[in-house]
């Protein structure tokens, strides 16, 4: 009865939004005879199914032409000669100042400013610094936020609200939210995890580990490319260790990585792909602590590329392009602002690149001390 109930509930409001073009919230729970709880539920229903847009106070008809909803103040024409883009990054150290500096780089060259605000991995958080910068007076939005939990589908459904384009960073929506009209750009970790298995699978190896920092949003995506790339070159899976560490310099970290050691001598493992540099260089003086040579004993592919090369032996490793994803952002978010009503909705990805250095050595050597 409740599910027939909210089927009619919401062919009610669908003929509303079709009859009147925007409607607003209480016209609808005065319309309904629901409460206010009700009606809100039964619009976010039908906006992430793409049926209706919400708007402030509100929800209008989607429009294909259209993908980011305007307010009622808002006036299409020319972009700003002098944009004020804001940006919301979840830190301001590693990783990230490399794609703010390259948003930076794309706002000057196109005349204007470019604002942050660091938030830290948290939704909430991730509002209030939006809000600010709203109140900033911005004219568009580059947003890395959290997208996990129910909190962070909240997050993205508000931000899809706003009246400003948002271009998201290094975050797409989850499958929860298929149709919400959100510019994004961000870098394939599938296929960086990927490329450093294959550079390993040409030097011989067979049996390629993983390890992936615990505390990074890129781990998933690490280890779905490890996955697949392992799967599709018929690898083993049996015995291979595929770890979930903590951050380098932790009270537990000495014991993790003794355990990934341990895991890929006992297994036969002479080759490991390892997320982040921290932790592939924390791995190294571990191994050199031990006796375990690299990259004779043990070849070590690092992801993230930010401090690889100083290590000892230099790392191979896979590199985001975090300068060109930063400007890449603010490009589409700048077209945006020039654009808001025929330009088509924008999910750009950008390949990372593989660097070969010293870790992995030339070939698989068939002459091991240990294991």
């Amino acid at each position: 009865m409740n599910q027939k109930l909210a089927a009619q509930r919401h062919e009610l409001i669908l003929r509303a939004v079709r009859t009147h073009g925007t409607v607003r919230l209480p016209d609808l729970v005065e319309l309904l005879g629901v409460s206010a709880v009700t009606v809100r539920r039964d619009v976010t229903a039908l906006a992430d199914r793409g049926l209706v847009v919400r708007v402030h106070g509100g929800i209008t008809m989607p429009r294909h032409a259209e993908p980011f909803p305007r307010g009622p103040q808002s006036v299409v024409g020319p972009a700003p000669t002098h944009p004020l883009v804001g940006m919301v990054a979840p830190s301001v150290e590693y990783y990230w100042p490399a794609v703010i500096q390259g948003a930076q780089a794309a706002v000057a060259a196109a005349g204007g400013r470019l604002v942050l605000r660091a938030s830290s991995y948290d939704a909430i958080e991730d509002r209030r610094r939006v809000c600010e910068l709203l109140d900033r007076g911005v004219q568009t939005l580059l947003v890395a936020p959290s997208t996990t939990g129910r909190a962070g589908v909240e997050l993205l459904r508000w931000l899809g609200a706003q009246s400003v384009p948002v271009v998201l960073v290094e975050r797409l929506p989850p499958p929860a939210l298929p149709t919400i009209a959100l510019d994004a750009a961000v870098t394939d970790h599938e296929i960086g995890a990927g490329l450093a298995v294959r550079h390993l699978a040409t030097l011989g190896h067979s049996r390629i580990g993983l390890v992936t920092s615990r505390q990074s949003p890129h781990s998933d995506a690490i280890r779905a490319g490890w996955t697949t790339a392992v799967s599709s070159l018929e690898l083993p899976f049996n015995g291979v260790p595929a770890l979930d560490v903590p951050p380098y310099g932790s009270p537990q970290w000495t014991r993790a990585v003794d355990q990934v050691i341990d895991e890929c001598l006992n297994a036969s493992v002479h080759a490991v792909l390892v997320h982040a540099d921290r932790e592939a260089i924390g791995l190294l003086e571990r191994t050199r602590e031990r006796g375990v040579r690299v990259p004779e004993d043990l070849a070590v592919v690092s992801y993230d590329d930010e401090v690889a090369a100083a290590s000892d032996p230099p790392l191979t490793a896979v590199r985001p392009q975090k300068h060109r994803l930063g400007a890449l952002a603010a490009q589409l978010a700048l077209a945006r602002l020039a654009d808001p009503l025929d330009r088509p909705v924008h999910r750009v990805v950008l390949w990372p690149t593989l660097t070969v250095r010293e870790s992995c050595g030339n070939e698989l050597n068939t002459s091991r001390g240990l294991g």
